[in-house]
């Protein structure tokens, strides 16, 4: 086989965003680089949205961008001051294409497609196999963004964040194209911490979106029926048409994933990139990958890179066991932090961007009795 400078293995957001940077640098021209994927990116299989106050390095390709918010719940209902952020979603689709139109230019850049395998030889080697074929990584960088079955530790903590998605089409003009709702909790939260966003896409198409943070999934059925209801009931819809579907699951938990393992670099949710207590991703890994670049350029050793500070992973670990414990509930705490602090300075909050003084004022908006109880829980 082949050697490679570097290998990517995983063709999702974070080793796309990773090497369209690499890319655009122009410093890596000269390397041979290896992209492993199980199959060729041809279907629009997820949504990516995320807050910014800069022009993103994929702006090109964002679908649609409000300046406008709003939050709903049976106690609370009001729009959202953003300040100078924007909230913008990229179809998966899109983000496909984009890259892949660009690692096409690039003639040092193989594409290879296959069941991808990894057999740990020591602490410090992980051999890799497309196809049951080993690969030369003798000497190579390994960026990996396939998630490993995770070793959790007893006291980790786990819930799943799953939604079910459409785009209606309707024949009147029943959305605000500037207004999103980011979360409304008006539905029933009988199977756990439950909201839905709609982010109109024109004054007649719309994504809605409808999201639990529980420790099992539903029925599919389940989710239909919980669209359908919310589209009637808070919509007043009778006649749409479904566009498209789309189905996610993502992580959360607490627990630990190394940036570097077995001599292998993790990046994305593989990499620990997955907030825990948010399931956002995508910003994070644009954070990551900007700074592997920069060492990659300075030719710094990647193991400078820090990973997150211990005070925002507790954070993250105290909601999840507030989420955990549902007491208060799911839609209490989000309605208690919207109420009582700027959404811009929750998007900082949940960007691990604050100081410490940010911080304690939106902790101290919360119910005393159970942030405490979940804070010990978390510092036992």
């Amino acid at each position: 086989m082949p050697h490679y400078d570097y290998i990517f293995a995983g063709a999702g957001a974070a080793g796309l965003s990773l090497l369209t940077r690499m890319i655009a640098s122009g410093k890596f021209s000269n390397k041979k680089i290896l992209l492993v994927d199980k199959a060729p990116k041809t279907s629009n299989d997820r949504t990516w949205c995320f807050w910014e106050k800069e022009k993103s390095f994929f702006e090109e390709i964002v679908y649609r961008k409000w300046d406008q918010l709003k939050f709903e719940s049976n106690s609370f209902s009001m729009p959202l001051d953003i300040a100078s952020y924007q909230y913008k979603m990229i179809r998966g689709i899109d983000f496909y294409n984009y890259c892949f139109d660009i690692i096409k230019q690039e003639a040092n850049i193989i594409i290879r497609y296959g069941e991808i395998r990894f057999e740990q030889i020591n602490e410090n080697k992980t051999t890799l196999y497309i196809d049951d074929a080993e690969l030369n990584t003798e000497k190579s960088i390994v960026f990996n963004s396939i998630p490993f079955v995770s070793s959790s530790g007893k006291n980790s903590l786990h819930l799943l964040q799953h939604f079910k998605g459409w785009i209606i089409e309707t024949n009147e003009r029943k959305f605000d194209p500037g207004v999103a709702t980011l979360m409304d909790f008006r539905v029933h939260q009988d199977h756990g911490a439950s909201f839905v966003y709609v982010l109109p896409l024109d004054t007649n198409r719309a994504l809605i979106e409808y999201t639990l943070f529980t420790e099992k999934l539903l029925p599919t059925e389940k989710y239909n029926n919980e669209l359908r209801d919310y589209v009637s009931r808070f919509m007043q819809l009778r006649q749409y048409t479904i566009e498209e579907e789309e189905f996610g699951i993502i992580p959360m938990t607490n627990t630990r994933f190394p940036f570097y393992q077995n001599g292998i670099y993790n990046i994305g949710t593989a990499g620990g990139q997955t907030k825990a207590s948010t399931g956002y991703t995508f910003q994070f890994i644009q954070k990551q990958s900007l700074l592997i670049v920069e060492h990659l350029e300075r030719n710094q050793s990647l193991m400078d890179i820090t990973s997150t500070h211990a005070r925002f992973r507790f954070y993250d670990s105290v909601l999840l066991q507030l989420l955990v414990n549902k007491i208060p509930e799911g839609h209490e705490i989000f309605t208690r932090l919207f109420r009582c602090n700027k959404a811009s300075a929750i998007f900082k909050f949940l960007d691990n961007e604050t100081s410490l003084r940010e911080e304690l004022r939106i902790i101290s908006s919360l119910q005393f009795a159970p942030f405490l109880k979940a804070a010990i829980q978390q510092f036992i």
